[in-house]
């Protein structure tokens, strides 16, 4: 167990395994649980904590230093954040930049996350590195009165995420356009929208996606989690795109797998990313695993095969495709540098491709982001056939 010192604990933090830390509580007061992973980015707290793909996790940040900057209207990826906690070594500082509207810990009890400070994150880090993914309780109690006996027995009786279909809850529930493409001083600027159809299915995905596909001139439509291949169809797309979102693919893809099945069968362009990219690996017939600790940050490097060259990545994840069920027809692109991972496959002979990482990053390098420009650019080349 770790503690404040002369300070008073007013959070805590108990994970399945029993190890407890104990802090100073910011945000919303209450409990929660959830499986507590760590991003190692150092920028774009505000864009990882509104990441769709982190619901049902706890995220601890890494880098000591965080709310810096505040919190301001446009860096989101959602408008409702859906991260169940955050936990940070430092005491967030009262905000210090031009675009600030509020502080973190306001913003965070506005949207009722809770969150800790105060406990060494290293050690934190370095215990789930060891010991692998967990699920984890937070306790944010501004009284002082914490139950750990009671946290501990709830982190170790929260569900697995092994199994859990979350992208049904994240997902929007209906149909929408897009034209907001990527930031430039003074704001967002807006796409042209006078290119390719592409129809984005929406699994949690993030805005910068659809913003980088509006920035080449994209019409967008967006669709729900649980849209049929018939819908999908019906829309007339140059191109689909399957987003990224959370939770266990295998658990998504008893409904999504039949959808993308189809949509490949149609012929048309398709690109997978994250979530999207697991569930089309398992529409081609490979299989998913739950990985130790996942990949969470702004620093993976990952060779495309494709090029040859290294790109640094944006990552979100933790299960991956597994290697042994890899079908003959279905090619590895990418791995990752860190741990030989598979980060990108391709149907032989066909425009179907994906990568496990985030090529809009947001936060992160922008060095795959030349990945739009690919799929698009299949997209124009079916429609001029």
């Amino acid at each position: 167990m770790t503690n404040t010192g002369s300070v008073k604990p007013t959070a805590a933090l108990a994970l399945a395994d029993g190890t407890v830390f104990l802090g100073r509580g910011h945000g919303a007061a209450g409990l929660r649980t959830a499986e507590i992973v760590f991003n190692t980015a150092i920028t774009g707290y505000q864009e990882i904590l509104t990441d769709p793909s982190y619901a049902g996790q706890i995220v601890t940040f890494t880098f000591p230093h965080i709310g810096n900057v505040g919190v301001n209207g446009e860096d989101v990826e959602a408008t409702t954040p859906h991260a169940a906690g955050a936990v940070f070594r430092a005491w967030p500082t009262e905000p210090s930049n031009w675009r600030a509207e509020r502080s973190l810990d306001q913003w965070l009890a506005d949207h009722g996350i809770g969150a800790i400070s105060g406990i060494d994150t290293r050690r934190l880090t370095r215990h789930l590195r060891d010991h692998g993914a967990q699920n984890a309780a937070l306790q944010v109690a501004p009284d002082g009165r914490l139950g750990l006996e009671a946290l501990k027995a709830a982190a170790a009786a929260a569900p697995s995420m092994v199994g859990q279909d979350l992208a049904k809850d994240v997902s929007a529930t209906q149909r929408y356009g897009w034209d907001e493409a990527l930031w430039d001083l003074p704001g967002y600027a807006h796409g042209k929208a006078d290119g390719p159809h592409v129809v984005a299915v929406d699994y949690g995905i993030k805005s910068n996606i659809l913003r980088s596909l509006a920035e080449m001139g994209c019409r967008i439509t967006v669709v729900p989690a649980t849209t049929t291949s018939e819908e999908i169809l019906a829309l007339d797309p140059d191109g689909v795109l399957f987003g990224n979102g959370p939770g266990d693919p295998a658990a998504t893809g008893e409904h999504a797998v039949p959808v993308i099945r189809k949509v490949v069968d149609a012929d048309l362009p398709v690109f997978g990313i994250c979530l999207g990219h697991q569930l089309l690996g398992l529409a081609l017939g490979a299989k998913t695993t739950k990985m130790r600790f996942g990949h969470h940050g702004a620093n993976h490097p990952v060779k495309d095969f494709t090029t040859g060259k290294v790109e640094i990545t944006s990552q979100n994840h933790g299960f991956a495709i597994d290697e042994a069920e890899l079908p003959d027809t279905v090619q590895v692109t990418h791995r990752s540098l860190f741990d030989g991972t598979i980060q990108g496959i391709a149907l032989a002979g066909r425009p179907v491709f994906s990568v496990q990482y985030h090529p809009e990053a947001s936060p992160g390098p922008v060095d795959s982001q030349h990945l739009f420009r690919r799929f698009v650019d299949a997209v124009r080349a079916r429609r001029a056939a």
